[in-house]
């Protein structure tokens, strides 16, 4: 720190002055009270839900710097520790978003009733940081489920359609990932070829798994049944590096990464070992753990909703159990991540890198 940095005067600050204790905690104001019929359980509704939405400004924050990074034409690699430090952050305060919901259960659907008539037409729904939260990340417009038959921007006012619009249009992280991953410098260098090699692993993988068949099958038909899995298994496998073959991949939805981005992605998670594809690995694991947290979140607010509301309409007009009951299948995005664990081969059948490739992963000279 340089000495006119240390001997700056800054002026004294108190506590409560620098964290607004008092304006913030005069933002409690229960509508119960406010009608003179005054529900207990209305304060911890407030605070439950205004706790959400200050974690999901650092989510933001914490997403908007992770994209600043990945925004340069070259991502330093001096940044990629700070970005999975930053993933994992998001993750935790995940956690904790998942275990409020269990806070918000100790109030009953009795207690709910008391003063739930006085919320309408407000809803969760109309969270404009979520939906920021799922658009930076990457979820897709095409694939977002209607609420009330309206696309997801009609519930909030204007100016925050405008927002969530522009949002939609802007690099997410998917997309930023996925550049990134499309630039790894590995896949083909110095005569190494990845694709050649892991076809090669994996012929004679399969190769010993027929003939494991055909010595050990019990009649024509289990034989005829275990080539034939095993045959849909090959053509599987290589999809990945045929791009006809991977673009019908990605007609079907499962996947949405570019053909060069999904090798890449398969040769950190295959060599995670390597010192090189440490922090990468941990960046996929990372982003596997948001999406896992963000389909657990959705999950437990539908049983929340189950539980407090039946199968009654909710303040939003719709049937909030339903709506996140199929939004933990349809609003996922990184479910390439997960779908990739269809071709890793055990660790025994790796073929072995070529040592001049291993020294540069291992940072050698």
């Amino acid at each position: 720190m340089s000495d006119a940095k240390r001997s700056k005067p800054y002026p004294p600050i108190s506590y409560s002055d620098y964290l607004k204790t008092s304006p913030l905690l005069e933002l409690q104001k229960t509508r119960s009270a406010e009608f003179g019929e005054e529900a207990h359980e209305e304060m911890l509704f407030i605070i439950v839900h205004q706790t959400y939405e200050l974690w999901f400004r650092q989510i933001l924050h914490e997403i908007n710097s992770i994209l600043a990074m990945f925004a340069r034409d070259l991502v330093r690699e001096e940044d990629m520790g700070t970005v999975v430090g930053r993933l994992s952050r998001i993750v935790e305060i995940q956690r904790l978003l998942v275990d409020q919901v269990s806070v918000l259960e100790t109030m009953t659907p009795l207690d709910f009733l008391d003063f739930r008539n006085m919320l309408y037409p407000a809803s969760g729904f109309q969270s404009t940081q979520w939906r920021l939260i799922e658009n930076r990340l990457g979820l897709k417009a095409s694939t977002r489920l209607k609420y009330n038959a309206q696309p997801y921007h009609a519930s909030v006012s204007p100016k925050e359609a405008e927002v969530l619009l522009k949002s939609e249009k802007d690099p997410s992280l998917f997309d930023s990932v996925d550049a990134w991953l499309a630039r790894t410098p590995f896949l083909q260098i110095d005569g190494y070829d990845f694709g050649t090699e892991y076809r090669e692993a994996v012929h004679a993988m399969l190769s010993e798994d027929k003939q494991t068949v055909l010595r050990f099958a019990k009649s024509d038909e289990d034989r005829e049944r275990g080539l034939k899995q095993i045959g849909d298994t090959e053509r599987v496998f290589e999809s990945l590096f045929d791009a006809d073959r991977y673009k019908e991949l990605q007609d079907s939805g499962t996947f949405r990464l570019q053909h060069k981005a999904v090798q890449a992605a398969l040769l950190i998670l295959l060599y995670r070992d390597q010192p090189a594809f440490n922090l990468p690995f941990q960046l996929l694991t990372r982003l596997q753990d948001i999406d896992e947290l963000m389909t657990t979140w959705r999950y437990r607010h539908a049983l929340m909703a189950h539980r407090m509301l039946g199968s009654k309409i909710g303040t939003g007009g719709s049937s909030g159990h339903s709506y996140l009951k199929a939004a933990t299948d349809t609003h996922r995005v990184f479910g390439d991540f997960f779908n990739l664990a269809t071709f890793l081969i055990p660790r025994s059948s790796l073929p072995k890198l070529p040592e001049a490739l291993t020294r540069r992963l291992g940072f050698h000279p």
